[in-house]
């Protein structure tokens, strides 16, 4: 059986959209095991249970599989089992397995070139 660090398993399973981001978590104190802060260098066993803070939740998940590597989100859901207590989620800030990308959103914000020409061409 090989070992899998704290950092990498979070990120194949992506609750952070890269590994370095799920290692500065782990840095700062956001990802703890047993109410300890862990490093990203901690091994990961099946049946451990993990508080990770995010930036949109806060998760509390229990490791029912190892994945080396990063996969669907849809498979990803196989690997581990959200404890989450249902008052913790916020609903308006949490999309699942949506990171920012930087674009706006339809119909929010700024027109677009397109919709800027249209709106020109009606106005004269």
């Amino acid at each position: 059986m090989e070992k899998l660090r704290i950092d990498k398993y979070l990120w194949s399973i992506r609750l952070f959209k890269t590994r370095t981001l799920a290692a500065d978590a782990c840095d700062k104190g956001k990802v703890k095991l047993n109410g300890g802060s862990v490093k990203a260098a901690k091994n990961v066993n099946v049946g451990d249970e993990y508080e990770v803070k995010t930036e949109a939740k806060k998760w509390i998940i229990k490791v029912t599989g190892l994945v080396y590597n990063r996969v669907a989100y849809t498979e990803s859901l196989n690997y581990y089992m959200d404890l989450t207590p249902a008052e913790e989620i916020d609903i308006t800030k949490f999309q699942p397995s949506s990171f920012h990308t930087g674009k706006r959103l339809s119909k929010v914000g700024r027109p677009t070139k397109r919709e800027r020409r249209d709106l020109d061409g009606f106005m004269e």
